[in-house]
């Protein structure tokens, strides 16, 4: 009888750090305001906001995260159509607030994202809502494509997902001034 062998937890953190780090500097900023939000993890419109525009998505955020409680009370134990109705409308429509925020720029990111907003149980039913939300008619065609060409065949057909929950939350780090620091 043969043993599975799991890498250490520390081991998947690194590996979810690098992924963090490949995103782009304003994917990065995204996301972790995102979680600032959708987690109440500290006051984001303070952290966040630079000017009257990004006070009002970030305000625009806060109101379509309300979800998050609903999505996550309802994520399905299987795939029973009937048991995703009541969380796929609000992780779509989530889903499309984000898309059409320009900072997630495929499905890799969108899923860094929302394994962390809603937890590991939604990792099946991110490609369809991913895939959803980017065809709606509320993005420019172009930005469509490219969204839609994001997610790889692997990830759109997967047998299965791991139940893991993430490791790795990325968060607001200050800057350090070298010359005190050093």
């Amino acid at each position: 009888m043969g043993t599975q062998v799991k890498p250490p937890d520390g081991a998947l953190t690194i590996v979810e750090l690098k992924e963090f780090a490949s995103f782009p500097k304003g994917t990065q900023r995204y996301i972790r305001r995102s979680l600032d939000v959708g987690l109440g993890r500290r006051d984001a419109m303070k952290r966040w906001s630079r000017d009257v525009g990004e006070a009002a998505s970030i305000r625009a955020q806060e109101r379509i995260y309300r979800r998050l409680d609903h999505i996550r009370d309802y994520v399905p134990d299987d795939s029973g159509l009937d048991a995703m109705e009541p969380m796929m409308g609000p992780l779509i429509t989530m889903t499309a607030f984000d898309l059409g925020q320009d900072r997630l720029h495929d499905f890799a990111s969108y899923r860094f994202l929302y394994e962390r907003l809603i937890g590991a149980a939604v990792r099946p039913w991110l490609p369809a809502a991913f895939c959803s939300a980017a065809a709606l008619p509320h993005l420019h065609p172009e930005k469509r494509r490219l969204l839609l060409q994001s997610i790889s065949e692997a990830a759109a057909t997967a047998p299965g997902w791991s139940n893991r929950e993430p490791a790795f939350y990325p968060e607001w780090v200050e800057k350090v001034d070298v010359e005190v620091a050093g």
